[in-house]
């Protein structure tokens, strides 16, 4: 592989697979959060949330982590404010004592937040306001989870850049360099010394998360639903890892996990059941780090054409890049990793995204479920084939035929499910089914 390029591929997994606590996109607004009261000097008196509505649609239903289960985009902005520490990025709120958690619940007592849905912009927008007498203090975050393009302080401008088409991530290495051969040419002939830190951490943070999670009572418990119904055959296991970790931080664990695309859900897909395979065929460490890196690699490349934040639901694509990584490990070639892709893709691709909750975990099982029954297709001679349904002759046409569903075809859908949720709270319906 050329060098420039391996380096490339090196510098994406560097800069996708990063630690976060708890759901991403209410810690994105944490983070704004923690940015502006530092940029303010003291604590505000008001408070102005402008977001776009796929944060709205991601934030809701969330539990964000050390709050004392507290759910909600003004939950998120006053942990940020009260206890964030911003050079933490993603993980802005870690560190939070028993006292600060009860400033927490004073802070939204006392201090009027606003939350103003953005229709216009950016899929992925925050511009958060504190005000304090006649000071303000103003930061936006836009495209990415830590892509801070403006900073105010009395009106003053302190930091500008320009905010971007949703597709272009400037300041990140250029993902359009992904091909599902140069994936394969990488994992087959890299170093992994050069990327062995990175995913020892994805091993070690995202196992430890999914432990909890069959250990604990969070959620739906579909974790243990799984084990406990079908057993614990290593498909089982594969799927019920991946689902524990999302059950966990769906519902208020404050373990960190190691992420994916931006996302945590998307993180624990792409890696956990490729853990679970490899300790269930005793691989060496080497192959389950190459494996690691085709499944995650596989996932970011599907989800640069997607986007971070569609209606589509991001576990089918960690449920295929999962199912290229399973048939690595199970002796696959890059023809049999191909073709998993490409029928998981066909199996699940019409799943919605409709925010942040519970449920993801369910999702996520019947992704990796995709993955899995994808693979075992082609070993038994069965594949879905160009023309049947988005399925395109070739996997590159393939993955740009479900990239241009899920960015293009489903972005009425997605303002159609925003229109939904903001419907129901206007109603203040129940949140159970029945």
């Amino acid at each position: 592989m050329e060098q420039k390029l391996y380096h490339d591929y090196i510098q994406i997994l560097k800069e996708e697979l990063v630690p976060a606590m708890g759901c991403t996109e209410p810690i994105a607004l944490a983070y704004a959060a923690a940015k502006a009261r530092e940029v303010l000097g003291c604590q505000p008196d008001r408070v102005v949330a402008q977001v776009s509505g796929s944060i709205v649609k991601n934030v809701k239903s969330v539990i964000v982590p050390n709050t004392d289960h507290m759910k909600g985009i003004p939950a998120a902005i006053a942990a940020g404010i009260v206890a964030g520490r911003s050079e933490k990025q993603l993980e802005v709120i870690s560190d939070v004592t028993a006292a600060q958690i009860e400033d927490i619940r004073t802070f939204l007592q006392q201090v009027p937040i606003e939350v103003q849905h953005l229709e216009k912009g950016p899929t992925f927008d925050i511009i958060l306001t504190l005000y304090r007498g006649e000071h303000s203090a103003r930061v936006r975050i836009a495209n990415y989870h830590t892509n801070i393009v403006l900073v105010e302080k009395d009106g003053q401008v302190l930091e500008s850049r320009p905010v971007l088409a949703d597709d272009d991530q400037e300041g990140l290495t250029d993902r359009t360099v992904l091909t599902m051969e140069g994936i394969w040419e990488f994992v087959n002939t890299m170093d992994t010394a050069d990327v062995r830190d990175v995913l020892q951490k994805q091993i070690d943070y995202n196992t430890a998360i999914s432990d909890e999670g069959l250990r604990g009572n969070y959620g739906a418990c579909i974790g243990k639903v799984l084990l406990r119904t079908f057993g614990s055959d290593v498909k089982t296991r594969a799927k019920a890892r991946a689902a524990a970790g999302s059950d966990a931080r769906m519902n208020g664990c404050e373990l960190p996990v190691i992420i994916n695309s931006g996302s945590g859900n998307q993180g624990m897909t792409a890696s956990l059941p490729v853990i679970e395979y490899a300790r269930e065929l005793k691989v060496s460490d080497d192959k389950l780090l190459r494996a690691l890196a085709l499944s995650n690699l596989t996932t970011i490349h599907q989800k640069t054409l997607i986007g971070r934040l569609s209606a589509f639901c991001g576990a089918v694509s960690a449920g295929a890049g999962a199912g290229a990584g399973i048939a690595y490990l199970c002796g696959g070639d890059y023809q049999a990793v191909i073709h998993t892709v490409v029928n998981a893709l066909a199996i699940v691709s019409g799943m919605v995204c409709d925010g942040a909750k519970a449920s993801c975990a369910a999702k996520i099982a019947a992704s990796v479920d995709a993955g899995i029954l994808g693979y075992y297709m082609y070993t038994q001679d069965h594949q879905f084939y160009g023309g049947d349904g988005l399925v395109k002759k070739g996997v590159e046409a393939t993955i740009s035929s479900i990239g241009q569903l899920g960015k293009d075809g489903m972005r009425e859908t997605n303002t159609e499910i925003i229109k939904i949720m903001l419907d129901s709270d206007k109603k203040e319906c129940r949140h159970d089914a029945v």
